[in-house]
């Protein structure tokens, strides 16, 4: 259970980084406490419309093998060109609640999965089963939109909070950006 007012929570933050004409997008996982201390990287790989997302996103948490991070924050669940992350599925099989990030307001991406895919059906319901964002307001007057699983939108934003020194990216995401993109030079 996770207790957003504690003073050592450690967070995997999760981001992607790809070229469109890779087939490969490059992942970077941060892991840092809540006094924003560093405290681990991990790399993955998921495929550039595929669909191991989510599992990319389980092999890399269970490579740290660490049993002291405390929840995983995921910046956006539809990564490499509509390849969907199961928030769901992911909290369950990490045993570790969820938040995923979103920054802007959008109507949504159907359309732009039917045009991408000729039997797009699939995808459109692995979509729909992420369900509704949720608009929060940081403490830095930033909104962000979230999905969760195994966590309230209130304690959401609490500890997005407390990983968020300025802007609307919390630390941990922030930093495994920057990691995505430079790795994704060396494929």
């Amino acid at each position: 259970m996770l207790h957003p007012g504690k003073k050592a929570i450690r967070a995997l933050g999760v981001a992607e980084s790809f070229r469109p004409s890779a087939k490969k997008s490059t992942l970077a996982g941060v892991v840092m406490r809540t006094d924003l201390v560093v405290d681990g990287f991990v790399f993955g790989a998921a495929t550039v419309g595929g669909d191991d997302a989510t599992s990319a996103v389980l092999r890399m948490f269970k490579k740290l093998k660490r049993d002291d991070v405390n929840l995983i924050v995921l910046s956006g669940c539809i990564i490499s060109r509509y390849n969907i992350i199961d928030v769901e599925e992911l909290a369950r099989k990490a045993k570790l609640p969820v938040v995923c990030l979103t920054y802007n307001e959008s109507k949504g991406i159907e359309e732009a999965i039917r045009r991408h895919f000729e039997d797009p059906e699939e995808r459109l319901e692995q979509y729909r089963r992420l369900g509704k964002r949720a608009a929060v307001m940081l403490h830095t007057g930033h909104k962000a939109f979230v999905r969760n699983a195994g966590i309230s939108d209130n304690d959401a934003k609490s500890v997005l909070d407390s990983f968020t020194l300025q802007g609307g990216l919390p630390e941990p995401v922030r930093v495994a950006k920057m990691l995505a993109r430079s790795a994704s030079t060396l494929r």
